[in-house]
C-alpha cells in the first residue's frame, strides 16, 4: 500500500478568539481577512477556557421505496450549527450575553445586572457572532453565525479549586431566503 499522501500545512491547532454583535451587525468583507479582526461591529468576549467548538448537527429524512432493500437517498431535514465554549472572564456584561439580554447599570463604585423582562411570548434578543480562529496553512479563519441565540442553562461554581466560567452554547438561526444563517471564510493568502 502506497503512503498517504499528506500535507502538513493542512493541520490546524491552536485557540481562537470569540466576538458578539447585535443581530444584523456589519460584517466584515472577506477581503478584510489578511489582518486580525479589529472592527467595531463586534466587541470581544474576552478569554475562553476549554477551546471552541463548532459543531453542526443534521439530521435526514430516509427515502424508501418497497423494490430494493437499500436506502436510496436522503432529503436533509434539519441543521443546527452551533459554537460552544467557556467564558472566562465572568463579568456583567458576559451574563448578559449569556442570557440573551438584560441590563448592566454601572453605578459609581459597583455594577448591576437585571434580566428582561420576558414572558413565553417575548421575541427573544438575537445576536451574531464571529470567531476568529487558524485556518490551513497557518492563515486565519473567520466563522460568521448570524443570529444566534445562547441555548446553554448558565451554572458557574464558585469554589476554592476551580475558575468560575460561564458555558455557553450560541445556536445559529434562520435570517432570511437570500442571507444564510452563517458562513466561513478562510484566508489564502
Amino acid at each position: 500500500m502506497p503512503a498517504a499522501a499528506i500535507d502538513v500545512t493542512n493541520l490546524i491547532a491552536g485557540p481562537g478568539h470569540l466576538f458578539h454583535g447585535a443581530f444584523g451587525a456589519a460584517e466584515p468583507a472577506g477581503s478584510a481577512i489578511n489582518a486580525a479582526y479589529s472592527g467595531s461591529a463586534f466587541t470581544d468576549v474576552g478569554a475562553t477556557q476549554d477551546g471552541l467548538s463548532l459543531n453542526v448537527e443534521r439530521e435526514f429524512f430516509e427515502l424508501e421505496v418497497d423494490q430494493v432493500v437499500d436506502i436510496p437517498g436522503r432529503r436533509l431535514t434539519k441543521r443546527d450549527l452551533q459554537l460552544v465554549t467557556n467564558l472566562a472572564e465572568p463579568t456583567l456584561d458576559n451574563l448578559s450575553l449569556v442570557l440573551n439580554g438584560g441590563t448592566v447599570t454601572a453605578s459609581s463604585g459597583y455594577e448591576e445586572y437585571e434580566p428582561t423582562d420576558d414572558t413565553a411570548a417575548t421575541q427573544p434578543t438575537y445576536k451574531a457572532v464571529l470567531f476568529e480562529g487558524f485556518a490551513p496553512n497557518g492563515m486565519r479563519r473567520w466563522v460568521i453565525a448570524r443570529k444566534v441565540l445562547s441555548v446553554e442553562s448558565v451554572e458557574s461554581s464558585y469554589k476554592k479549586d476551580g475558575q468560575v466560567l460561564f458555558p455557553v452554547t450560541f445556536s445559529c438561526h434562520y435570517v432570511s431566503g437570500s442571507i444564510r444563517p452563517f458562513r466561513i471564510i478562510d484566508q489564502t493568502a
